[in-house]
C-alpha cells in the first residue's frame, strides 16, 4: 500500500471522527442542563475545531489553517475563562439570596 494513500486515509477518518464529535458536542451544548454542561461542550467543540483545521492543514497542505487554529485557541481561552467566571458570579448570587 502506498504511504501516502495510507496517510490521507488516515487524516480523512480523523476529520470524519472530529465531525462526530463535534455533532456530540452541539448535542451536549443545545440540551444542557446546566451552564456548566454547556460551557464544557463549548470548550470541547473548539478544541476539536482546532484539531480539525490542523487535520485539515495536513490534508489540503495549506498552512494558512494553523493561523486559524492558533487564533481560534486564543479566542477559545478568553471566552472559556470568561464563561467560567460569569458562572462563578452567577453561583455567587444564588448562594447569597438564599
Amino acid at each position: 500500500m502506498n504511504t501516502t494513500i495510507f496517510m490521507l486515509t488516515c487524516v480523512d477518518i480523523g476529520l470524519g471522527l472530529i465531525a462526530l464529535a463535534i455533532a456530540l458536542g452541539f448535542i451536549r451544548l443545545w440540551k444542557g442542563p446546566t451552564l456548566a454542561d454547556r460551557v464544557v461542550a463549548l470548550d470541547m467543540m473548539t478544541s476539536a475545531i482546532i484539531g480539525f483545521c490542523g487535520l485539515f492543514a495536513v490534508r489540503a497542505q495549506v498552512e494558512g489553517y494553523l493561523d486559524i487554529a492558533v487564533a481560534l485557541a486564543l479566542v477559545s481561552f478568553v471566552s472559556v475563562v470568561a464563561l467560567a467566571r460569569y458562572a462563578e458570579r452567577l453561583a455567587r448570587r444564588s448562594d447569597s439570596d438564599d
